[in-house]
């Protein structure tokens, strides 16, 4: 067993700031790279710029005990786990720019044994082209892919796969696909998470464990596209889609999810894309998933203004400019402050560009609105949101939401996109 002492993660997002607190819990020095300074300042001070629960007391306990700190220029470890951002651009292509950022800003400091390990959610072949710009930066080493097992450099694949809201003990708990460009490759990187992780540590190749990655976040994305086309199917028909849901999982073999206003987060809205990318003529079914769920906040949109509109009707002295919306949450899920390719985010930017009244909106994870909402809408409090609107939209299921009960809010002209309202009824309950 390689005694490791020294891990190098660049990117200290979502994945890369615990990733970093944990192994700085088992006493190996990590030093966490990020292009971000005040992130990096925060991140030095004892404190996380991401909500998490549990993290700010690893990463101030890790600092504390000099195991952890933050940089913005690279140094050299005996590891290096990079996980940086892979968004897709318009036209739905994986953009791998930040992972070859992340290889050039490592290659100089390289040594003979060293490990790269790519986390980042990446298309099939990534780590491939990762190994390649290495290479290129650096013709003095060797490496997996003219080398194999002799080469001086050793590269993996291992994607995360934690929930947030539970990452601290996901990744620990959770078995990791560990696809090295040689077994050797992967031993070494198995040996690097055996020191953290407590689930399996399951070898494969790097292609198998991309794909796997991606498989898994697809597996959701159909699923969920399912249960989103049956909610509109539901309001076509007149019938409650929640009831039709929790009566249908009573049947021991059906599962069906719970339909929302779109799917969102940093991997299960983008992954099905970097297949549909590599085999556009193949992946009928994961690019249908993906348009179903894509359109879906269309669908809330036109419910929301159709909602504006029976109001107008039935409040004949108010001018279209005086209804005011208000909007509950902001995070592609319940109870974190992530808006990453969140549906809410669209549907609220939608609807400020196209109402002509004003659009308020709640997120109690975040102190301030994202750019794209900056000066189109109003962050207010649950309280001012239920007082003023005359059209309350439910995005996101927070915890927070589930008191409004309380406030003895009217529940006409509501559109309640994420089932935070449904009361939980006996049909809920499989056999």
């Amino acid at each position: 067993m390689i005694a490791w002492t020294s891990v190098s993660i660049i990117g200290l997002g979502y994945i890369g700031l615990p990733t970093a607190a944990v192994i700085a819990q088992k006493k190996i020095k990590v030093v966490g790279v990020d292009i971000n300074s005040i992130a990096v300042d925060i991140i030095n001070s004892g404190r996380a710029h991401i909500v998490e629960p549990g993290l700010e007391e690893m990463v101030q306990s890790a600092v504390k005990e000099g195991y952890f700190y933050a940089t913005t220029i690279p140094e050299e470890a005996e590891a290096f786990i990079i996980a940086v951002p892979t968004p897709f651009k318009e036209n739905h292509q994986p953009d791998m720019v930040h992972i070859e950022a992340a290889a050039k800003a490592i290659a100089p400091l390289l040594k003979r044994d060293n490990l790269v390990i790519l986390e980042s959610t990446s298309p099939v072949g990534a780590t491939e082209k990762l190994n390649c710009w290495l290479a290129d930066a650096r013709p003095d080493l060797t490496f997996p892919d003219t080398h194999g097992e002799e080469s001086d450099i050793r590269i993996a694949y291992c994607p995360e796969r934690v929930l947030p809201g539970h990452v601290i003990r996901e990744l620990v708990s959770n078995d990791r696909v560990i696809g090295g460009m040689t077994p050797r490759c992967s031993e070494l990187a198995a040996s690097l998470y055996s020191k953290f992780v407590d689930g399996a540590c399951i070898l494969t190749n790097s292609r198998t464990a991309e794909m796997c990655k991606l498989t898994e976040n697809s597996f959701r994305d159909v699923n969920i596209a399912f249960a989103n086309e049956l909610s509109v199917i539901c309001d076509t028909l007149s019938i409650d889609v929640w009831e039709l849901i929790a009566l249908a999982n009573r049947h021991p073999r059906v599962n069906i999810l719970k339909p929302g206003p779109g799917v969102g987060g940093h991997c299960i809205a983008v992954d099905p894309w970097f297949i549909v990318a590599a085999t556009p003529a193949e992946a009928e079914l994961i690019r249908t998933a993906r348009i179903v769920n894509d359109r879906k906040p269309d669908w809330v949109i036109a419910q929301v203004m159709s909602s504006v509109q029976k109001y107008l009707e039935s409040h004949t002295e108010l001018r279209r400019e005086q209804i005011t919306i208000s909007c509950f949450g902001l995070a592609f899920k319940p109870d974190i402050d992530d808006l990453r390719e969140s549906p809410a985010v669209v549907i609220v930017k939608r609807l400020a560009d196209i109402h002509e009244g004003t659009v308020k909106v709640v997120e109690p994870h975040v102190s301030s609105l994202p750019e794209s909402l900056a000066g189109k809408v109003a962050l207010c409090s649950v309280s001012d949101a239920v007082r003023d609107a005359h059209v309350k939209v439910f995005l996101v299921a927070h915890s927070e939401f589930g008191r409004l009960m309380e406030l003895q809010m009217d529940m006409n002209y509501v559109i309640d996109a994420c089932g935070l309202l449904r009361k939980e009824s006996a049909n809920d309950k499989k056999h």
